[in-house]
């Protein structure tokens, strides 16, 4: 049931504020303009004379070309939305205080250039009707810069552009004292944003002051923007003589001729010399590539000399060990040597004894003893000699085997200091040459 009545309530509103029958008559006031610019905030004026609460009132904001033209739609207090022209909700609204003293005045946010264009303010129960005409504008100041040289004209040509205009404006070059200079028809684009893009070019010559104005305005928004430019002396072309001309027209294609020739004949030696550097940097690669193999190979002949090397250092210990051990062999044989000199000596010294006992004995048996002594002389004289002898031959064996091996293992040990001392003389040069051919690739690969 209640959607019902919304449904009537909004009928009836439409039909209240639909336009009146041909019998019928409003009073029209005159058409007032609101100029804004393109992003600001406007107020749309409606004034009721004499001013009444209008807060209770039933009264439309609309644009007769747009469909549904509604703007605004205010029905006792509130707002109707159902029919309001999306374009326009959440950027139109009214204030109630101002309604209150009979000011409908209709506030739009950030106006587009699509709001341009003529708003009606209609008031139904008093048949009265009020028309503003909004006019959006945009403006933007130009750019002005050198196109080049008008040799036909001893002249130089600047180019004026700006963007963002709405609506289309004019466009005029001015000079120093503000006459109008004659220039081209200007160029207009108008982009998808609907605003207008402005260019011109014109061809200026040597002033007093040298300085030059782009100047666009339009008229309908009131907006005005210029650009001045200063050319320097330098850039106008002075004339000259048709003889002038073509002696300074050959004197510039000769220097252009120089040049070229020589261009070319730098290029010419420029290829020589990469040339032959290539050249020269082939042979020292192939030359360092096969001085790397032989690296390689020194490195591994390196290696296995390391190898011998270890080796030859551990037998060497074993042959000092070895020398150490018949070194105390050969003192060790002399002690003994020593200790059987000793004994024989000692056992000289027992017979001498028992030959002076003997020699003091008296009576028959005397010469008993003597013979006995005797031979027991003899016995210990030979057996000491045989001692002697055959310790004196053992000792002198073992002497001579012990300073045989001794002599050997000496002239090992030498032969092997000798091996060492020629290895590093013959590996001190290579790897000097080795090291002076990397120098090289190094300082050819910087350049």
């Amino acid at each position: 049931m209640a959607h019902l009545m919304d449904v009537f309530l909004h009928v009836a509103v439409v039909l209240l504020i639909a336009p009146s029958c041909g019998g019928q008559k409003t009073d029209k006031s005159p058409h007032q303009s609101v100029t804004v610019m393109l992003g600001k905030d406007v107020v749309l004026p409606c004034q009721l004379d004499p001013p009444v609460d209008a807060v209770s009132m039933i009264f439309e904001w609309g644009r007769p070309d747009l469909k549904p033209r509604f703007v605004l739609v205010w029905h006792d207090g509130k707002e109707l939305p159902e029919d309001q022209n999306k374009a326009y909700k959440g950027r139109a609204s009214l204030s109630v205080d101002k309604l209150k003293r009979g000011d409908l005045q209709l506030t739009l946010t950030e106006v587009k250039i699509s709001d341009n264009g003529t708003y009606r303010c209609y008031i139904p129960k008093m048949k009265k009707e009020m028309f503003v005409d909004l006019i959006i504008g945009a403006a933007s100041p130009p750019s002005v810069s050198l196109a080049g040289m008008d040799k036909a004209n001893h002249g130089v040509m600047l180019d004026c552009e700006s963007k963002g205009w709405y609506p289309q404006p004019e466009l005029m070059w001015l000079d120093a004292e503000g006459h109008l200079l004659s220039a081209g028809a200007p160029g207009s684009v108008k982009g998808p944003d609907d605003l207008y893009t402005i260019s011109s070019r014109v061809t200026v010559k040597k002033t007093a002051s040298n300085n030059f104005t782009c100047k666009l305005q339009q008229r309908n928004i009131n907006q005005t923007r210029e650009r001045s430019f200063h050319v320097p002396d330098d850039f106008f072309l002075v004339p000259r003589s048709c003889s002038s001309s073509i002696a300074i027209s050959v004197v510039f294609v000769l220097i252009i001729i120089s040049i070229f020739a020589f261009m070319a004949w730098k290029l010419r030696n420029n290829k020589k010399e990469k040339k032959k550097r290539n050249e020269d940097r082939e042979a020292l690669r192939e030359s360092l590539m096969m001085e790397s193999k032989k690296v390689e190979e020194l490195e591994k002949l390196k290696l296995s000399e390391d190898s011998q090397r270890k080796e030859i250092e551990e037998l060497k210990e074993t042959l000092m060990g070895l020398t150490r051990e018949l070194e105390k062999q050969r003192d060790y044989l002399t002690y003994k040597w020593k200790e059987a000199e000793s004994l024989v000596k000692e056992h000289e010294r027992k017979v001498k004894s028992v030959e002076e006992e003997v020699s003091e004995k008296k009576g028959d048996s005397k010469e008993k003893k003597a013979q006995g002594y005797l031979k027991i002389r003899e016995i210990c004289k030979e057996a000491g000699w045989n001692h002697e002898n055959f310790r004196k031959k053992e000792i002198q064996h073992m002497q001579m085997i012990t300073d045989k091996l001794m002599k050997m293992t000496m002239d090992a040990v030498k032969k092997i200091k000798e091996m060492n001392n020629k290895e590093k003389d013959n590996e001190k040069p290579s790897m000097k040459h080795t090291s002076e051919k990397m120098d090289q690739k190094t300082k050819m690969d910087s350049t």
